[in-house]
């Protein structure tokens, strides 16, 4: 899967998740901010960053404003790919 397809994928999910169509347009939006999403959404994020893709990142692992807007989380999971 391409760079872009892969960003597109966790864009998708993250959207999914939080259900707002906000986050293709918006990159540095902080979800957390914007109650879009809160702790039980970004664990299950997580839970399925790793069914997708096969990344596990722990709850623990990661400050919050590591991962707070759709542009940190495609960055964060991208590394790990």
């Amino acid at each position: 899967m391409s760079k872009e397809a892969t960003s597109q994928e966790i864009l998708d999910l993250v959207c999914e998740i939080c259900g707002d169509d906000c986050v293709y347009d918006e990159l540095d939006l902080d979800l957390f901010e914007e109650g879009l999403f809160d702790s039980l959404a970004a664990i299950e994020f997580l839970v399925e960053v790793e069914e997708r893709f096969g990344v596990s990142i722990a709850p623990t692992e990661l400050e919050r404003q590591e991962m707070n807007t759709p542009q940190k989380i495609v960055d964060r999971i991208m590394e790990r790919l």
